[in-house]
């Protein structure tokens, strides 16, 4: 899967960018079927909710899954952000093999 990595407010170190591949090559064994994905951290100033914000938009045939998450670490956000995506992923997977069957 091509993984296209965009930091907002900041230069993402080494390890962060390393870190987010590594995560996403995971969930690439769940995305056969994913065309590419686009992560994008991004700085805010919300301290006490937590301003390192992880959007993670992998593209599919026919639609998007997007996720976001909101923590007081990056590498967090992107964990909780793939989280998310993984029961979309298991719909998204289910709805197409209806309408794709291989018979």
């Amino acid at each position: 899967m091509n993984v296209q990595i965009q930091s907002v407010k900041f230069d993402a170190d080494k390890r962060l960018v390393e870190f987010v591949n590594a995560k996403m090559a995971k969930l690439d064994r769940f995305a056969e079927r994913s065309t590419g994905a686009e992560v994008i951290l991004k700085l805010d100033k919300d301290h006490e909710k937590g301003n390192k914000f992880a959007t993670i938009t992998l593209h599919m045939p026919g639609e998007d899954l997007v996720a976001c998450h909101q923590s007081k670490d990056f590498a967090k956000s992107v964990k909780e952000a793939i989280d998310t995506l993984s029961p979309h992923l298991d719909k998204f997977k289910t709805k197409y093999e209806k309408k794709h069957p291989t018979n």
